[in-house]
């Protein structure tokens, strides 16, 4: 039998980054070594002819200023006019995920989902993104009332999480 080593357990009181959660659909730019470039949603590669809310038909648009992206996967989300909660958008925006890589030297077609937090992790901090949002609104469309939730990026576990402002239940009782 081959020896499985038992990971190392990441501490729950590290960095934290608290994003605007985004009701869009996912989106994968992604640029291989050899200049590849493919575009995805969550589940799968889609293409022009096979797309994902007019997300696949944008990225090849765009080709030649979201190869800036360099190397890699680039996720973000697809929202907008049409998609979702729509925002109060007369247009479709692309928005990457990772705030700490693109907050600057991004590609114009590019956005980036609002950060709301970093700092050590704390529920009550959460509680109160969320309720800041419910109460002010959407930071990625400013004006829009309705705004999703948040995601909670945990730094040390390399792992993220999501609440939304109307889940199961309100913001001011237990995160479960």
């Amino acid at each position: 039998m081959e020896f499985v080593k038992f990971d190392k357990i990441a501490r729950l009181s590290r960095t934290i980054v608290i994003t605007e959660k985004i009701d869009g659909t996912n989106g994968l730019i992604a640029i291989g070594e050899d200049g590849e470039f493919q575009v995805g949603s969550r589940n799968q590669w889609i293409t022009p002819e096979k797309d994902n809310a007019g997300f696949a038909r944008w990225a090849y648009a765009h080709k030649d200023e979201l190869m800036g992206l360099g190397v890699g996967f680039h996720y973000g989300e697809w929202w907008g006019q049409g998609i979702q909660r729509n925002y109060g958008l007369k247009e479709k925006r692309f928005s990457l995920f990772n705030v700490s890589r693109w907050s600057e030297n991004r590609p114009a077609c590019c956005c980036v989902v609002p950060t709301l937090y970093v700092g050590k992790f704390d529920t009550a901090v959460i509680v109160e993104e969320l309720e800041k949002l419910r109460r002010d609104g959407s930071k990625a469309a400013p004006g829009f009332m309705n705004p999703e939730g948040v995601v909670i990026y945990h730094t040390a576990g390399n792992l993220y999480f999501k609440k939304t402002i109307f889940g199961d239940e309100s913001p001011k009782s237990t995160l479960a």
